[in-house]
This record gives structure tokens, C-alpha cells and sequence, in this order.
């Protein structure tokens, strides 16, 4: 009668040891993750407040003498030419996403709705696309942007990052696959034309696509610093967010209080954006994930 009876004892102290470590390791593991994001941003908030012999003089964490010294901030948007990388930024991105945005659902809804020659065949080519990495294609790239007067032109760039990204253009097939066909036929009955079906019934049906789609590009097109770089080269007409504090770099060192504080600046419009857009954002990331 012993024997079950320890058993029946064991197994009971195994599942309230189970029952604590878990959440131990658990919140151990979230904490850790917490620090590990935190720490760069609280060493650039620290730093991009401090003067030049502070930052000079005392380690990354130590504390400013001054939290009200914003000299550095207003270098940094001065020199930096942060107005007008501003600006740039903000067309490059409204003329991106909406081109994007278009031409990715566009391509999308032909490849689903239209059965062709072909069709398997392009969406094994959007997946070998996919696996190629972006920078082996760049020599090429570059020639046929300079053999079309392309580089050092605002049009230019904004030409080139319209690339539709090959994970946008399969989150769109996605939703028209889910989609009934039904809809399409229903409103060619009406007499609509294809241009109609797609505008006029289907697009507003892809709004949870639609916004997961403008996040990664945005992303991406607001982050991006060699295809900027690299095509952009006149850094005084042509400033983005992503290059204007490459003033603060040089032979002699680089000026990380000033760099700190232009990121900083950076950092505060996808700050008030995300704010104000979160709810949007986690409903079109969480919809354009899960297939119905």
C-alpha cells in the first residue's frame, strides 16, 4: 500500500516542481529578452544627451550631468540636414507604398484569378527571386541604372525600391485565395469589367493585407541605407532619414553624441505613427498571418 502511495507523492512533487519552475524560466527568459533590446536604446538616450567631455570621459552608462542639454539634438538637425532628409523620406515612402502596394495586389490577383500557360511557372520564379540575396544583384542593378540616368535622382530611387517584394505579393495571393470566386463572377454578371472587379470589390476586401504589406515595406524603405547610399550620392540635395547622420563619420572618429541624438529624432515619427496605429497594426499583422 506504500508503493502507490509514494508514486501518487512523487508525481504530485514533480508537477508542483513543474508548475513553478516553468513560470521561473519563463519571466527569467522574458526579462533576459527585455534586456537585451533595452540596453542599446537607454545607452543612446544616455549618450545622445551628453556633451563631448562627458562622452569622452566616462563610460556608456553613466549618466549625463544635464537632461536639459539638447545641443546635441539641434547639431545633430542642423548639420545632419535632417529637414530635408525628412522630407525625401516622406515622398520615397508615400510614392512606395501606394506603387507597392498596387502593384503587388495586382500581380497577385492575376496570378490567382487567371489560370494560364505559365502561371505555376512565374510563382516558382517569385520564389527563386526570393532566395536570391539582393546584394549579388546589385552590379547588375547599378549598370542598368546608369545606363538609364537613374542614379543621383529622386525619381530614380523611388523607381528602383518599387520592387514589388515577393513576400507582399504572396501575402495578397493569400487573401484572394481566400476570396470566393463567386464575387468576381457575380459582379461580371452586374457588367463589370476586371479593373472594376479589382478596385471596386476585391481591393477593399484586402485591407488586413494591405496593412501588413505597407508595414514591411515601410519598414524596410525607411531603414534602408545602401541602395540610399549607393544611388542617392549628392548628400545635400538628396538627404534621407537613413543617410544624414553619415555627416557625423569621418578619418578622425565618429561622433556618436551627435549620431545618438539624430537617432533619436529618427526614432520619434515611428514612435508617434506606431502609437497612434498600433490597434491597426496588430489586427493587419494577425489577419495577414493566419489563413482561414
Amino acid at each position: 500500500m506504500s508503493r502507490p502511495y509514494n508514486i501518487h507523492r512523487v508525481q504530485k512533487n514533480k508537477f508542483n516542481a513543474q508548475k513553478i519552475l516553468f513560470p521561473i524560466f519563463k519571466y527569467a527568459l522574458l526579462i533576459l529578452a527585455a534586456f537585451i533590446a533595452l540596453v542599446p536604446i537607454v545607452t543612446c538616450i544616455i549618450t545622445a544627451f551628453k556633451t563631448k567631455s562627458e562622452y569622452s570621459g566616462t563610460s556608456v552608462m553613466t549618466l549625463p550631468k544635464s537632461w536639459l542639454n539638447f545641443d546635441n539634438f539641434r547639431v545633430a538637425w542642423e548639420k545632419g540636414h535632417m529637414a530635408v532628409a525628412f522630407k525625401n523620406t516622406f515622398i520615397i515612402l508615400v510614392c512606395v507604398l501606394v506603387g507597392s502596394t498596387f502593384i503587388s495586389a495586382m500581380i497577385a490577383y492575376v496570378i490567382s484569378r487567371f489560370k494560364f500557360i505559365g502561371n505555376r511557372f512565374i510563382r516558382s520564379l517569385f520564389m527563386i527571386a526570393a532566395l536570391i540575396p539582393g546584394i549579388a544583384s546589385q552590379v547588375t542593378v547599378y549598370q542598368i541604372m546608369y545606363n538609364l540616368h537613374l542614379i543621383n535622382t529622386l525619381y530614380g530611387y523611388i523607381i528602383l525600391m518599387l520592387g514589388t517584394d515577393v513576400i507582399s505579393i504572396y501575402i495578397f495571393l493569400q487573401f484572394f485565395e481566400n476570396l470566393p470566386s463567386s464575387l468576381d463572377e457575380a459582379a461580371i454578371l452586374d457588367g463589370c469589367n476586371y479593373f472594376g472587379v479589382f478596385f471596386r470589390i476585391l481591393f477593399p476586401l484586402l485591407r488586413p493585407a494591405i496593412i501588413t504589406s505597407a508595414i514591411l515595406k515601410g519598414v524596410s524603405t525607411y531603414n534602408e541605407y545602401y541602395m540610399a547610399n549607393l544611388y542617392l550620392q549628392d548628400k545635400n540635395k538628396y538627404q534621407v532619414i537613413s543617410t544624414s547622420l553619415y555627416a557625423f563619420t569621418g578619418p578622425m572618429g565618429n561622433q556618436y553624441q551627435y549620431i545618438c541624438a539624430g537617432v533619436i529624432i529618427t526614432i520619434i515619427p515611428a514612435l508617434i505613427i506606431f502609437l497612434f496605429c498600433q490597434n491597426y497594426i496588430y489586427s493587419g499583422i494577425s489577419q495577414g498571418a493566419v489563413k482561414e
